[in-house]
């Protein structure tokens, strides 16, 4: 192998999309271009860290060659460690540091953060105030200016009724309950009270439910696919100095924002 070949895999980008329902991942090439075919495994019944781990790793053995990996993880994190994931096993997830688990596993170094923040960074234009939302298991949001993240709200355990916030209001268990038409008035009352609170420049559905949405959509509301938002692996990894980078030596790993 050429040494011009070498630095093109070293540069190539594991992408990983944790979700409630399916775990996807792909190699990226550093410009976000898919390198590998997008792959998808159901996420385990008993969603422990341990189970989607050993489900991480039976997913992505197949794909090559790759130097660097970029997680998004359904909940919230910070600095490579899990604080809530709400959709996946309950009380398991409280402080465990999955980069840190996933770095020494795959012997790459990793970038992890909220699934809808990367996701974000695979689908937005960069310009202005825009949203991203994704319907799935639950109700991702993030939040960008300019093409820059801001920092990550769990906007959807927010009350939106007196006994239900966005999650249960608007997530998948509410769409099988509820049915299409409640659950699309439902997703209209979400994107009124996005309008009127944030005033964005543009919005982007994503998620496996998005594709249910049967209401016709503001010029500035897009629906974007999963395997766009995977993409944003890369843009992670464009990010130099944003985010904590975990090795296999955590002796050397540095932080300078998230």
């Amino acid at each position: 192998m050429s040494s011009t070949q070498k630095t093109e895999e070293s540069s190539h980008i594991l992408s990983i999309d944790i979700g409630g329902t399916g775990i996807k991942a792909c190699i990226l090439t550093k410009e976000g271009e898919l390198f590998s075919d997008y792959t998808k495994l159901p996420t385990p019944l008993d969603s422990t860290p341990e189970a989607v781990i050993e489900v991480i790793h039976q997913l992505v053995t197949p794909l090559a060659p790759y130097g660097k990996i970029a997680i998004g993880f359904p909940g919230f994190v910070k600095l490579g460690v899990v604080e809530t994931a709400p959709n996946l096993a309950k009380n398991k997830w409280t402080g465990y540091p999955l980069a840190q688990h996933i770095s020494d596993l795959l012997k790459k170094p990793v970038r992890l953060i909220n699934d809808a923040d990367q996701q974000a960074l695979g689908i937005i234009s960069g310009k202005g105030f825009e949203i991203v939302l994704t319907l799935g298991t639950g109700f991702g949001t993030a939040l960008t200016y300019d093409g820059e993240l801001l920092p990550h709200l769990e906007l959807s355990h927010l009350p939106i009724t007196k006994n239900k916030d966005y999650d249960a209001y608007i997530g998948d268990k509410a769409f099988v309950k509820e049915g299409k038409k409640e659950w699309n008035d439902r997703l209209q009352r979400i994107i009124e009270i996005y309008k009127t609170v944030f005033n964005y420049d543009e919005l982007y559905l994503g998620g496996g439910n998005a594709k249910h949405i049967s209401f016709d959509l503001d010029h500035n509301i897009h629906v974007v696919s999963n395997r766009d938002g995977i993409k944003g692996g890369a843009k992670l990894w464009a990010a130099k100095e944003k985010y904590h980078v975990f090795t296999t030596h955590p002796k050397i790993n540095t932080s300078n924002g998230k």
